[in-house]
């Protein structure tokens, strides 16, 4: 060995310089890229004290290798479909704003902050029903898709191929030989069990199916940027589908022995629109053809269906983080309670600060997660935040019957929301998600009772109790939370 370093002194000085001067370039280029200080500091730290390990972890799954693409062709697209509606969502919102009630007017400010960032309007003749777990939402789904007239939508970031998922996929079939438009996209990773067959079968009887972000080595793909992680049906242009729910046996608990606890969201009304357009953009974009009959999908109802505020928040790649500042601008408004379900709770700072400074200022402000998650990094990086968050007033349940994996949050006695995105980096940063806000008194109360039941099946942690937890298993979960803006 002594030789061969002798020998090879000089080849050996020089692969050190390179390997400096390349982590010296992929320093600068991660700092020019990176939009946060957290992320930057926890690619640096990888790709320094990490060599071959973090620069892999870096070019697998932090480099935005479809920035250009996102951020071009995809924002023009939805200019391009969003000025068949501008003209008509614009007034509709102005009408709707100029005169909701006093109650809903407490949060204008998260209202006309959705306008203006992503064009969501406000809809006020909406029908709502809450739909708990798939026990509750597959009977409906399937209700209002044999019903279809026109067109069926889906979107989905999980889509498998087992008994519910062919049940649906018979029921596309079906639609689509009676002449209705059926299409159907689906997260190329999330989905990786939907199966070759089963899109043959769908494709071979007039169903459109399309993957969003196509991947081709899917062994590197279980945190690659960019996921669709909605779920959403639209029907006729009417009847709308949204939550938490994928399309998978587990959510209508086969297995007694691993409850799936989850809340899901049916609307019929105008706020079907700006559904529709969030769906004909990514279906578009991940098909790169163009919809003839485009205007034929875009259109108001001629009738009221209800007497629901609507307003859809969505959030991905191609718009601001509408998800996340919306729902710090939502948490800020509350007067009297914030109650937040999530099955992954690693918040930026600024959803962090809004929670802690709320409670701290007198607002009943409530954390439900579930006591074991799926994932042994992320849920020790979560469990790294609940001291902080108890030391200033808020109170934080574990939900124990099974895995929480419901999305929701519940603002004094008008603010409801229920939707796709989890309380962490990813979903309110990278993936494409839609959350559903409804301003109404009625809806709310029933998840305040949906929010207490969950409590009734959960512990609270006390801080004297979790301060004194094992050095050790702090230590680690403060060591996850380093890697928390990469989980």
């Amino acid at each position: 060995m002594q030789n061969f370093l002798t020998n090879h002194y000089g080849i050996l000085i020089g692969i050190e310089i390179a390997y400096f001067l390349f982590v010296t370039l992929l320093a600068a280029k991660i700092i020019l890229d990176t939009q946060t200080v957290s992320k930057t500091l926890a690619y640096l730290l990888l790709i320094i004290f990490l060599p071959i390990i973090g620069i892999l972890f870096y070019f697998l799954f932090g480099i935005n290798y479809r920035k250009n693409r996102f951020f071009e062709f995809k924002i023009k697209l939805n200019e391009v479909i969003y000025q068949r509606i501008k003209d008509k969502l614009t007034a509709y919102h102005k009408e709707i704003t100029s005169e909701l009630p006093d109650q809903i007017k407490q949060s204008i400010n998260t209202i006309n902050f959705l306008f203006n960032a992503t064009f969501s309007a406000i809809s006020k003749e909406n029908q709502v029903e809450l739909l708990i777990n798939g026990e509750e939402k597959f009977p409906k789904v399937l209700e209002v898709i044999a019903a279809a007239k026109h067109h069926i939508h889906l979107e989905y970031y999980i889509y498998e191929n087992d008994s519910i998922g062919n049940q649906l996929a018979g029921l596309l079939i079906k639609k689509a030989g009676e002449g209705v438009y059926v299409r159907l996209l689906y997260d190329d990773f999330g989905s990786r069990k939907i199966g070759k067959s089963l899109l043959k079968k769908l494709r071979n009887n007039g169903v459109q199916v399309s993957p969003v972000n196509k991947i081709r080595l899917k062994i590197f793909a279980n945190r690659m940027n960019y996921r669709d992680h909605r779920k959403i049906i639209i029907v006729d242009g009417e009847h709308v589908f949204s939550g938490g729910i994928n399309v998978s046996d587990r959510y209508i608990n086969p297995n007694k022995s691993i409850f799936w606890r989850d809340t899901h969201l049916y609307v019929h009304g105008n706020a079907a629109m700006y559904f529709q357009y969030l769906f004909l953009t990514n279906w578009v974009f991940a098909t790169e053809k163009p919809i003839d009959n485009l205007q034929d999908f875009l259109h108001e109802l001629p009738e009221i269906a209800g007497n629901k505020y609507v307003q859809v928040a969505a959030s991905g790649p191609d718009v601001r983080p509408s998800i996340m500042l919306a729902t710090i601008s939502a948490i800020y408004e509350a007067k009297k309670r914030v109650y937040i379900t999530t099955p992954y709770f690693i918040p930026v700072e600024s959803v962090l600060n809004a929670i802690k400074s709320q409670a701290l200022a007198g607002i009943d402000v409530r954390l439900l997660v579930p006591k074991h998650g799926d994932s042994a990094l992320v849920n020790a990086a979560a469990y790294s935040y609940y001291a902080n968050l108890l030391r200033n007033n808020v109170r934080i349940f574990f939900y124990e019957k099974g895995f929480l994996h419901a999305k929701t949050i519940l603002i004094d006695d008008y603010f409801s929301s229920i939707g796709t995105a989890n309380m962490d980096v990813r979903s309110q940063e990278l993936n494409f998600e839609v959350n559903t806000h409804i301003y109404d008194k009625e809806i709310n109360s029933k998840l305040y009772e949906v929010f207490l039941n969950d409590i009734k099946d959960s512990t609270e942690i006390k801080l004297e109790e979790w301060k004194n937890r094992p050095v050790l298993k702090v230590f680690f979960e403060h060591l996850a939370r380093l890697f928390s803006p990469l989980l």
